[in-house]
């Protein structure tokens, strides 16, 4: 019994450890072409590296590459109270800006999911 109730302890401290890491907001690729036919001036990261940036990308989007993510901070966007969307191939690498984004004191970031990859299909 004791065993059970370790085991069920340890299940539970999982769930909340993994429900608060994974904390971003997402945004489907037909929610952010909404977002950009409303807005002009939208915060919108791309954090593929540049190779893949130059074979194609939104036209709003500034590339700023998640291998240098860290040492970026006069690239990210300057005001963070304003939404920011972020994109990367299929959606893994701007999950991990956006948290990268929020630590840095951003309000408001997005995580597109199925990213460019999703952006091309729709």
């Amino acid at each position: 019994m004791i065993d059970f109730l370790f085991v069920a302890v340890l299940i539970g401290l999982i769930y909340v450890w993994w429900s608060k890491r994974s904390s971003v907001k997402t945004v489907s690729t037909g929610e952010l072409k909404r977002k950009i036919s409303e807005e002009q001036n939208i915060q919108l990261l791309d954090v593929r590296e540049p190779q893949e940036y130059r074979g194609g990308h939104i036209q709003q989007a500034k590339n700023v590459p998640l291998s240098g993510f860290l040492r970026a901070h006069a690239q990210y966007p300057k005001e963070k109270d304003r939404p920011v969307y972020v994109i990367c191939q299929s959606g893994m690498r701007s999950q991990r800006a956006a948290v990268m984004l929020q630590k840095a004191g951003y309000t408001d970031v997005y995580s597109v999911k199925g990213g460019m990859s999703f952006w091309r299909e729709s």
